[in-house]
């Protein structure tokens, strides 16, 4: 009877991936498949839930209603995450889940107007991640060096730790969405179809990837001058594209089971990282110059540093978080891409006013050729109560984009707290953060502002 119940019991597990701050949570629910222990399934399950005051764009109205600020809800992610180690070599993973949805859109398509499938409503589940990988060589194997090898719809996308970031624990609210920079483009949602590498050497870890990126149609606007030519994503039958990221972890090393980064350990680790990445797919973008069509390759590098270090005894314990990296973005001659997260708002028709390049709502120049430097830091402030009802980090980050597509350049920054409840299994994050916003491409940008309340919980 005991070992029923061992092989079909529940139990809460700890790992480094997952368990920033509570070890009473742990990182999610496993399932033994054997008696032992060391064939399982586990089970991670979250939900990140908005509300939001935006200062809108000129010209944007919300339900075909004018408006220059509005209140919002709705679910940023909705998530389940299953893995299963079958054998000490082998494991296979699935991610699905929702993805934006609010009170007037990020439903199903065709949802639209009143009734059961009314606007926002019924939104798609579809899966994230789906991916096998075998563990060639194991830790100690071949002394230094390991090396698993894996194949399916994957987050081994290279290019920066905040390209590969978990999104259980973020430092702030949530990404600055550039540094996932094919983002349902010729990805899926962040991922992309292919086989990949990872594994380590001592301190050094690697990752790589070969995929075949998801293609794209897009027709460029033809234009007679060269100098407004403008890349868009067309790459017909796409080549392979290649991604790759190389960290050295000078202190405490990080688990790399799987490829989530974490972005604030609150102070049960103590690491410092260094790391470089890229990204190439030839051919990933077309323009149109006097009704030629020239094809240009997609290149994009990172260089980036993480820490993460406790400071202070264990009965007043604190902790510094901090992350800054630079992005250069090859995409094409003036390549750009305005986006906004769970933007509700759609343009005024009528609005007589100067309107804003980037459209209606929330949207801004979020990815494009150019440059990108960004840096964030937070503090875990200590805490005399030996188990603290609520902890606090207050955090701020730093946004500069130097798009070839406009003549000025644009800084933009956010600042906010996180209220631990329970570690990053039970917070509430209060951010506020501006934007740029254009309304000429030869002209400075203008700045609004957006404030978002996120209540978390994950198990």
């Amino acid at each position: 009877m005991k070992k029923i119940f061992t092989f079909i019991g529940l139990a809460l597990i700890s790992n480094s991936l997952y368990s920033q701050g509570s070890p009473d949570y742990g990182s999610g629910l496993k399932l033994n498949l054997n008696p032992e222990g060391d064939k399982f399934v586990r089970f991670i399950l979250w939900d990140q839930f908005w509300l939001r005051n935006t200062e809108m764009n000129p010209g944007s109205m919300v339900g075909g209603e004018p408006t220059d600020n509005s209140w919002s809800l709705g679910n940023r992610r909705l998530r389940a995450l299953a893995y299963a180690q079958i054998s000490k070599r082998y494991m296979i993973l699935v991610h699905f889940g929702i993805n934006n949805q609010t009170f007037i859109n990020g439903g199903a398509t065709g949802t639209t107007g009143t009734g059961g499938y009314g606007n926002g409503k019924k939104t798609q589940l579809f899966f994230h991640d789906a991916w096998n990988e075998y563990a060639i060589l194991l830790p100690g194997e071949a002394g230094k060096f390991s090396l698993t090898l894996g194949a399916g719809l994957h987050y081994y996308m290279g290019l920066s730790r905040m390209t590969m970031a978990s999104t259980l624990n973020f430092l702030t609210l949530d990404s600055p969405v550039f540094t996932w920079p094919l983002i349902d483009n010729s990805d899926q949602f962040a991922r992309q179809l292919g086989m990949f590498a990872k594994g380590k050497y001592g301190k050094f870890e690697y990752r790589l990837s070969l995929n075949k990126p998801f293609a794209t149609d897009l027709i460029p606007a033809n234009v007679t001058d060269p100098s407004k030519a403008v890349a868009v994503d067309n790459n017909g039958n796409p080549s392979f594209s290649k991604a790759g990221y190389f960290e050295y972890q000078f202190l405490d090393e990080e688990s790399n089971t799987l490829p989530f980064k974490v972005g604030s350990y609150l102070g049960t680790k103590k690491v410092f990282n260094i790391g470089a990445g890229f990204y190439h797919q030839a051919d990933g973008t077309r323009t149109s110059i006097n009704s030629n069509i020239e094809k240009h390759d997609i290149t994009l590098l990172a260089v980036d540093a993480f820490a993460d270090i406790p400071l202070g005894n264990a009965k007043n314990k604190m902790a510094v978080s901090a992350y800054a990296g630079y992005y250069n973005y090859q995409f094409g001659p003036n390549y750009l891409r305005n986006l906004g997260t769970m933007n509700i708002a759609a343009s005024d028709p009528n609005f007589a006013g100067e309107k804003a390049i980037a459209g209606a709502g929330n949207l801004q120049p979020t990815i494009g050729t150019g440059n990108i430097i960004y840096a964030q830091a937070g503090l875990l402030l200590p805490s005399q109560a030996e188990k603290p009802k609520i902890r606090i980090q207050p955090f701020a980050a730093y946004t500069h984009k130097n798009f070839e597509a406009f003549d000025k350049s644009s800084s933009q920054f956010d600042v906010g707290a996180n209220w631990f409840i329970d570690g990053h299994h039970a917070k509430i994050t209060t951010q506020y953060s501006t934007r740029p916003v254009y309304t000429s491409p030869t002209e400075s940008p203008k700045s609004k502002g957006e404030f978002i309340v996120q209540f978390q919980i994950y198990l």
